[in-house]
């Protein structure tokens, strides 16, 4: 059962960004950014999650209430791809095909978010790295889009400075990991951009800018769709 919540398009109101599976929210800091209206929708309680939040199964809410908003961002939850969960023999549900399933339903653009391992699960995902926005970080995440909507794969920076190793404390010169128990909880949000979150929000989230890329990319795209309109 989802919870009952408003629904209604204003005059003028900037477009509405559904954020699936939100966690602590560092997708919907970056759409924010990019000038979206942000609805939050995770099964957990996130008290720390910085917009409207909406605690209900994802994929129930995207079924009855997706086709209200103008953009769908979904982050099913990746550890039933992640090495650390298979190596510790715990098991958890695959999502992505079930939100695809739904999100396909609602007739709006849409993108998925997972990580690198979910990959053969993703139809033509672009990949997203920190470099790419100058952050010091190369925290590689993949994004299938669709419901018309399209986002072209950025050049990929090398990756020049070495990386601290998973957990450990990052050493001068370094990019830290940020997974996992990680070290170093104030110098992720700095880096990430996401000074509201903990560790457990920091290891699993979209950095803004990533998300701030994609709201752009999107509402730049609907612009050039109504010029040729």
């Amino acid at each position: 059962m989802t919870q009952p919540v408003p629904i209604r398009r204003v005059a003028g109101q900037r477009p509405r960004l559904l954020d699936l599976f939100c966690c602590q929210g560092g997708g919907a800091k970056g759409y924010d950014d990019a000038g979206f209206d942000v609805t939050g929708v995770d099964k957990d309680p996130q008290p720390r999650y910085p917009f409207r939040f909406v605690q209900a199964d994802a994929i129930a809410f995207v079924l009855e209430h997706g086709a209200a908003f103008d953009f769908i961002h979904a982050s099913p939850p990746c550890q039933h791809d992640s090495k650390c969960q298979r190596i510790q023999k715990r098991e958890h549900p695959d999502l992505i095909g079930p939100t695809r399933a739904a999100l396909e339903t609602t007739g709006r653009p849409w993108v998925i978010e997972n990580v690198g391992d979910a990959v053969p699960k993703l139809r033509d995902p672009v990949m997203l790295c920190g470099r790419m926005f100058r952050l010091a970080n190369y925290r590689h995440r993949f994004f299938e889009t669709g419901g018309g909507f399209a986002l072209a794969q950025p050049d990929h920076p090398a990756h020049l400075v070495p990386q601290a190793k998973m957990g450990r404390p990052v050493p001068a010169g370094h990019y830290g990991q940020f997974v996992g128990n990680f070290s170093g909880v104030p110098l992720a949000r700095e880096v990430l951009g996401v000074p509201w979150m903990n560790r457990d929000g920091i290891r699993e989230c979209i950095p803004p800018a990533y998300a701030e890329h994609i709201g752009r990319a999107y509402l730049a795209s609907r612009t050039t769709a109504r010029v040729a309109a």
